[in-house]
């Protein structure tokens, strides 16, 4: 049982390493946050614009 954590222990040191060695260091993680940010304000802004041109629209008299 002791082989095994002392493993599972190695193992972890070895993948957590590969992590920190990897250069984007985290940048996609960031880069897709970023881009649902922006998403999320972009329809906002779309969902504001429409309210307004459906309620200029009903405000014509024919």
């Amino acid at each position: 049982m002791s082989a095994l954590l002392a493993y599972l222990a190695a193992e972890l040191r070895h993948r957590w390493q590969a992590v920190r060695d990897t250069k984007d260091a985290g940048y996609s993680t960031e880069a897709v946050l970023v881009t649902a940010l922006l998403v999320s304000l972009a329809v906002v802004v779309v969902g504001i614009i429409a309210l307004k041109v459906i309620g200029k629209a009903n405000s014509i008299n024919l």
